[in-house]
């Protein structure tokens, strides 16, 4: 259930405090009061909400004993804070119980649009509230440097130094507000340091797929092994990476990534992933059996990351795993399924982009996470460049044209230290010579668009190079009666071309979708 209240009849823009609060231990008071819980969570909202429109708060969501509230002063949202957990400390619920809610505040620039506020810092502020503890509030270090020497009375600043935070980016100091008469002195923070795990700090921020990364999350609490497969640069690896870090307190020994990239000779696999869970002692014994006794007491997560090259080993690996070690997950990264037993397949689809023939009001356009990822990603090579009514068209265009894939996206926007947007959308004709500017330390076949595909294409069988190239003369989509009269000859037969095509729509280099109860294919 969804409660919006507010005082202000329009959400701040602008400079805005964000601020996230939840209960601590809700589960377990549920389970403790029953149907008193009921009672216990109006009071709560009450409270909150009291203090909320005293200081000029926006609440922007609630979703069972959370906020999302939003100021247009950091002091605002300070005495809002103070307010609320002063008198929360004080209140005593049905059967005596004490409420204790831990609060997040990050103040950043953000622009309120249709859908509500769009951008990594509402995430922020969200997983900031979520290192803490129960009647902790813990602040950013925009807000604090607001508000460093201008603290209502009786409260204080403690430095509580740098952590990661389930955004995977940086790390960031956090600074907790001391309140006086109330508790200040709590657990170590809920962040990534907390935790077993070699998840690698990304240089760059996250840019949406909240939808994928909820329906990731439930998949795995269904089934052992998981294997998210894509176009190659669909952003799989970084998506795999961000779901460990929302799983990383649900698996007290760990989230590893084994990256397999990089391993030409199958013989590594299991030496990679035995280095990676932290396992080296030398034995005499064949190194699975050894692996597989480490882990089996162990509850863990194990992502590997790019399968493909290695797809028949992966899968052994796996399987054998899996079957030993009864608390062990896995995420896998892969162009194509591993194709076992127990294994459930999600396919990584592209960035939310714009109807390009009908585009949406300016300010809405950054909903679309092509867009977000496109601006952000321009604006590290050239930190002036803004999204405007004059380049909002084109953007989407180049979007559109490159199918919300992120590797191509990244390539394009770096592009503009040199070109305009309209130079680049022209230029996309010969994408693989325009989009050959990859990060130096990237994976070779991340590097260059040609080197991406040019990737993929390798590892194809003959048979499956000669249909996709034959399958490059549609134009557009393509039922499977005409790539039957139009790809066969003596080199294929046309009782092959639906096992060959299936073949390629598993290694994602051809995309089926169901029109009008057909299927029909595509490619990029």
């Amino acid at each position: 259930m969804v409660d919006k209240v507010s005082n202000l009849s329009v959400p701040p823009s602008g400079t805005v405090t964000f601020m996230f609060t939840d209960i601590e231990g809700s589960t377990q008071l549920v389970q403790q009061l029953h149907d008193d819980y009921a009672t216990l969570l109006a009071d709560q909202r009450s409270i909150l909400r009291t203090a909320f429109e005293k200081w000029n708060g926006h609440e922007v969501d609630t979703q069972g004993d959370s906020f999302f509230v939003a100021f247009t002063r950091a002091s605002d949202a300070v005495n809002a804070t103070v307010d609320s957990q002063r008198a929360l400390a004080s209140y005593r619920g049905p059967q005596g119980v004490t409420v204790r809610v831990r609060t997040g505040l990050h103040t950043a620039e953000s622009h309120f649009g249709a859908t509500g506020y769009v951008g990594i810092d509402v995430h922020r502020a969200s997983r900031i509230c979520a290192a803490g503890h129960g009647g902790q509030v813990l602040v950013s270090q925009t807000t604090y440097d607001l508000l460093e020497s201008s603290l209502p009375h009786g409260v204080g600043w403690r430095d509580l130094g740098e952590h990661r935070l389930k955004d995977l980016n940086r790390p960031r100091r956090l600074y907790q507000l001391e309140i006086s008469d109330l508790p200040s002195d709590f657990p170590p923070l809920k962040s990534l340091d907390l935790f077993p795990n070699n998840l690698p700090i990304q240089l760059t921020s996250f840019i949406g797929r909240e939808l994928e990364i909820a329906e990731i999350k439930d998949l795995l609490f269904k089934t052992r092994l998981l294997t998210l497969t894509g176009v190659g640069g669909s952003g799989k690896t970084r998506l795999a990476e961000q779901v460990g870090t929302e799983l990383i307190e649900k698996f007290v020994d760990g989230v590893w990534i084994a990256e397999l990239a990089p391993l030409a000779d199958p013989t590594f696999l299991v030496p990679a992933v035995s280095s990676v869970v932290g396992y080296r002692e030398a034995s005499g014994r064949p190194i699975l059996d050894v692996l597989i006794e480490y882990l089996r007491p162990k509850k863990l997560l194990l992502l590997l990351d790019n399968c493909e090259h290695l797809i028949a080993q992966c899968a052994e690996f796996a399987d054998r795993l899996l079957r030993a070690c009864s608390q062990v997950r896995i995420l896998a990264t892969s162009r194509e399924p591993l194709a076992i037993t127990g294994e459930t397949i999600y396919g990584v689809p592209s960035l939310s982009q714009p109807d390009v023939h009908h585009l949406p009001p300016f300010e809405s356009v950054l909903e679309y996470e092509a867009v977000r990822l496109f601006i952000e990603r321009a604006m590290s090579v050239s930190p002036k460049f803004i999204l405007t009514k004059d380049n909002v068209l084109a953007i989407s265009k180049n979007c559109y044209h490159l199918d919300g894939i992120p590797l191509a996206i990244e390539l394009a926007a770096a592009r503009v230290r040199a070109l305009s947007i309209e130079q680049i959308l022209t230029r996309l004709h010969d994408r693989f010579s325009l989009l050959k500017a990859g990060s130096r330390t990237a994976l070779p076949r991340h590097q260059t668009l040609r080197a991406l595909i040019d990737w993929s294409y390798g590892l194809l069988s003959e048979k499956e190079r000669v249909l996709l190239r034959r399958l490059s003369v549609f134009t557009g989509d393509w039922s499977i009666d005409a790539a039957e009269k139009v790809c066969t000859d003596g080199e294929i037969e046309s009782s092959e071309v639906l096992e060959l095509l299936l073949q390629l729509v598993d290694k994602s280099l051809v995309a089926a979708k169901e029109d009008n109860e057909k299927t029909r294919y595509r490619m990029l």
